[in-house]
């Protein structure tokens, strides 16, 4: 549990070197090796069980969704069940729960189900997919390990500089639609056209005097 109190934001990466990702579609989660994008950052709320002396954490995106363990399975006729990024649902609490079990360094992630958050290898549809299910056997009992790491007060600041950035220019792009066609297209202030029509008539008078 430790891992999780020590930081508001974490990073988790798989046994393959590969980082826990909310996809943009707002509902896939998969795994990547780009942990530098704010997709792999997930932030920690924690809950406790004080009846069974149990602590829990749940696990928001960056689209504002929780990692949830779903009784859907991944593959018919296959053990591991769906894990998603939804919406979190009073009366299905326990959906968006995970328990945190050390092992070493690392750390394993019980679902309410009592199987584990597992990142998949091999070849596809299993290629970086993320179930939770149980290992079987010694040639996966690695999957279901991942390496917790904070985020850095330094990484949240930058990313919220681009966020307030983006807005920004967001924000210029909208004002310029106030600008009619007729200002764009002839960028001459009022006061220049006076100027231009005051020179003809200068130019006029002088012409007449010489006459």
């Amino acid at each position: 549990m430790e891992f999780f109190t020590k930081t508001k934001s974490i990073k988790l990466r798989s046994h393959l070197d590969k980082y826990l990702i909310a996809d943009d579609d707002c509902e896939t989660v998969r795994q990547s090796r780009d942990g530098s994008t704010k997709r792999a950052k997930w932030t920690v709320e924690t809950v406790e069980d004080v009846t069974n002396n149990i602590h829990r954490v749940r696990l928001k995106s960056c689209n504002g969704k929780y990692l949830t363990a779903t009784d859907t399975p991944f593959l018919l006729g296959m053990t591991g069940n769906r894990v998603l990024q939804t919406n979190f649902e009073n009366g299905l609490e326990r959906k968006f729960d995970w328990e945190p079990v050390r092992d070493g360094f690392q750390v394993k992630l019980r679902s309410w189900s009592g199987k584990f958050l597992r990142a998949n290898g091999g070849t596809p549809p299993w290629r970086n997919s993320v179930t939770h299910d149980d290992p079987f056997g010694s040639a996966t009992q690695d999957w279901v390990l991942w390496d917790v790491e904070g985020v850095k007060l330094k990484e949240e600041n930058e990313e919220m500089n681009e966020l307030l950035f983006s807005e920004s220019v967001d924000s210029s792009f909208d004002s310029s639609g106030d600008v009619s066609d007729s200002e764009s297209m002839f960028p001459i202030s009022v006061f220049s056209l006076n100027s231009v029509s005051s020179k003809r008539r200068n130019f006029t008078v002088q012409v007449r005097v010489l006459l």
